[in-house]
C-alpha cells in the first residue's frame, strides 16, 4: 500500500513542505528517490537498527520512497523520523488515519532516541501556514517550535512514543510557550552594563549617538584602552527587540542550530565577534549548500570586528555590498538564497603595528611610513560605510580607582529609544529606512537643512582639516542623530561641530 507522511526542507531561512510517499510491494529492494543527499541515503541503516531494537520489523519486501518535490535537494539526517513512520505505516505496523495532519522531523539514534534538528522554527511557521494540526519533533527543539501559536507542538524522546501516539496507545502532551510573557520577562536581562566602564565619557557619548542612529563605528587606540569592553556593551543600549525582530533573528539562529537547548525566543540582540582568521564564506555566508554567515547571525544586532587591519582584504571587501543593501544574496547555478544582514558594524584597531602611535606616555617604535601603510589595509570604500571614527585613549589610574557610580546602560538606552522613536516617525512609510544611518543623499537634503553659521562651520572644517568628500554626508547623518537625541527639529552648529569630531580617519594629516 502507498502511504504519505510530511516533513520539511529549509531553504535560506524559509521552509518547504516535503511529501514522503512510501510504497511497499513484493520484492527485496530498497529505493529512496527525490534528490536525497548522502545523510538521507544512509537513513536506512539507522532506521532499520532503531526499529529492530524497539521491537518493530523492517519489511522484507520492496520499498520505494519518493521525497516530493523531487527537484529540491533534501539534506541532513532529520528526515529519519518521517521515513521510519512511513515504512511502519506502509507495512501496517502503525495506523495511518492521522498521518496527514502532522509534520515530523528528527534524527534517529540506533536505539530509537531522537537527536535535535536544525531549523525547527521556520518549519513550524510553514506547518501552521499550510494548515497542519501539529508538529512532532525531538524534545530538545520543542520550546523553539512552540513559539508558533495555533500549532500543536509535540516534543518526543524516542520513536516508540510516536508509534504509540498514532496507534492511540500514548497521549503526547503538547509543549506550550507563552511567547509574549517569556519575551518581555527576559527582555532587559544582560550580564554586562556601561556602568562597568570607568572613564571614556567621550567614547560612551559617541557610542550612544551610534546606537541612536544605527551608525557603524570604528574605534582606534592602543592595546588595553577598553575598545573591546565598550563594544561588548553596545547591545545593552540598543532599543529592545520588537517581537517581529526577535522572531526574525531566532529563525536565522534556528537554521544554523545555534539556539541553546530548550530555548524558545531570542530576547537579547546578537553580538557576533569572529576571529580575524575567518574566511569570506564564513563571514557573509555560502558554501556548497549555503548557510548564513556571521553578518546574518548578527542581524538586528552588532557585528564586532576586532583588529580590523588583520582581517584578510578579500574578507573585508565582500562586506561592502551587504552593509549597503542590508541583505546578502548567495547565487548558485540552480538556485539562489537571500539572508537578511541589517546590522551595526563595530570595528576596532590599533593605530599602528606596535600599537602606541599617539599614546600619551609610550613611544611608537614603528618605522617612518608604517602608520599610513597600516591604515591603508582598510580600503576607502569600506571606511566610507563607517560613519563614526573614534580615537580611544587609555584610562588613567585615578579614573580606574574611582568608586563613583557611572551612568548605566538602562539610562542611556532610554535616550536612544526616544531618538529612534523620532526617526521612526520621520521615515514612516519609507520602505527599508528605519534610522538616520540609512538615509540617502536625497533624504539628507530633505531632513538636514543648515543655516548660514552651520554651513560655514562645515565648509571651514572640511578645508582646514582636509576632510574627504565622502565625509560630508556622514557628518550630516551623524549631526541629524545628535539633534534627535536633543529632540531638536533642526540641525544646528553645535550638532555639526560634534559630528565633525567623529571623522578623524578622514583627515589627510592623520598618521602622517
Amino acid at each position: 500500500m502507498m502511504i504519505k507522511t510530511y516533513a520539511s526542507a529549509v531553504h535560506g531561512i524559509d521552509a518547504t513542505t516535503i511529501t514522503i510517499e512510501t510504497d511497499v510491494s513484493q520484492g527485496i529492494r530498497f529505493l529512496l528517490v527525490g534528490l536525497p543527499d548522502n545523510a538521507v541515503k544512509e537513513s536506512q541503516q539507522r532506521i532499520e537498527a532503531a526499529l529492530r531494537l524497539n521491537n518493530y520489523k523492517w519489511p522484507k519486501q520492496k520499498i520505494v520512497i519518493n521525497m516530493a518535490p523531487a527537484d529540491l535537494r533534501k539534506e541532513g539526517s532529520s528526515y529519519d523520523l518521517p521515513l521510519a513512520v512511513a515504512v511502519l505505516a506502509a507495512s501496517e505496523q502503525i495506523k495511518s488515519d492521522r498521518l496527514e495532519k502532522y509534520v515530523m522531523m528528527g534524527e534517529l539514534s540506533l536505539d530509537g532516541t531522537l537527536q535535535p534538528i536544525k531549523g525547527a522554527l521556520p518549519i513550524a511557521i510553514k506547518a501552521r501556514e499550510e494548515g497542519f494540526d501539529g508538529f512532532i519533533l525531538p524534545k530538545q527543539n520543542a520550546r523553539e517550535a512552540a513559539v508558533v501559536d495555533k500549532l500543536k507542538i509535540y516534543g518526543v524522546e524516542n520513536i516508540a512514543e510516536v508509534v504509540g501516539f498514532f496507534n492511540g496507545e500514548v497521549d503526547l502532551e503538547p509543549t506550550i510557550v507563552d511567547t509574549r510573557e517569556e519575551f518581555y520577562k527576559m527582555l532587559n536581562l544582560s550580564d554586562v552594563d556601561f556602568s562597568d566602564v570607568k572613564g571614556q565619557e567621550n567614547v560612551k557619548r559617541a557610542l550612544e549617538i551610534a546606537a541612536a542612529g544605527g551608525h557603524n563605528v570604528i574605534m582606534i587606540g592602543p592595546p588595553g584602552a577598553g575598545k573591546t569592553m565598550l563594544a561588548k556593551r553596545i547591545p545593552t543600549i540598543l532599543p529592545p527587540f520588537t517581537l517581529h525582530e526577535a522572531l526574525e533573528t531566532t529563525k536565522i539562529h534556528s537554521v544554523v542550530g545555534r539556539l541553546d537547548k530548550d530555548s524558545s525566543l531570542m530576547t537579547e540582540r546578537p553580538f557576533r565577534s569572529p576571529h580575524h582568521t575567518i574566511s569570506d564564506v564564513a563571514l557573509v555566508g555560502g558554501g556548497t549548500y549555503p548557510q548564513p554567515g556571521e553578518i546574518s547571525l548578527a542581524h538586528n544586532g552588532v557585528l564586532f570586528l576586532d583588529e580590523l587591519p588583520e582581517f584578510k582584504r578579500t574578507v573585508l571587501e565582500v562586506m561592502r555590498q551587504p552593509l549597503e543593501d542590508r541583505k546578502i544574496t548567495i547565487s548558485r547555478a540552480k538556485f539562489s538564497v537571500e539572508y537578511p544582514a541589517s546590522l551595526m558594524l563595530v570595528a576596532s584597531m590599533n593605530p599602528c603595528p606596535c600599537g602606541y602611535y599617539n599614546h600619551p606616555t609610550k613611544e611608537c617604535v614603528c618605522a617612518p611610513g608604517m602608520v599610513p601603510k597600516y591604515l591603508n589595509k582598510i580600503s576607502g570604500p569600506l571606511l566610507d560605510r563607517i560613519d563614526i571614527h573614534l580615537e580611544v585613549v587609555p584610562v588613567p589610574f585615578k579614573k580606574l580607582s574611582e568608586l563613583n557610580d557611572t551612568e548605566g546602560s538602562q539610562i542611556i538606552r532610554e535616550r536612544v529609544i526616544r531618538a529612534r522613536q523620532i526617526q521612526s516617525e520621520r521615515y514612516k512609510g519609507m520602505e527599508g529606512i528605519f534610522c538616520n544611518a540609512q538615509m540617502s543623499s536625497r533624504q539628507i537634503r530633505d531632513y538636514v537643512t543648515l543655516d548660514a553659521t552651520s554651513n560655514n562651520l562645515l565648509k571651514n572644517a572640511m578645508e582646514k582639516l582636509g576632510l574627504s568628500a565622502r565625509a560630508y554626508d556622514r557628518i550630516l547623518r551623524v549631526a541629524r542623530t545628535i539633534a534627535d537625541l536633543e529632540s531638536s527639529p533642526n540641525v544646528e552648529s553645535p550638532h555639526i561641530s560634534e559630528a565633525i569630531q567623529y571623522r578623524s580617519l578622514d583627515r589627510e594629516s592623520w598618521g602622517s
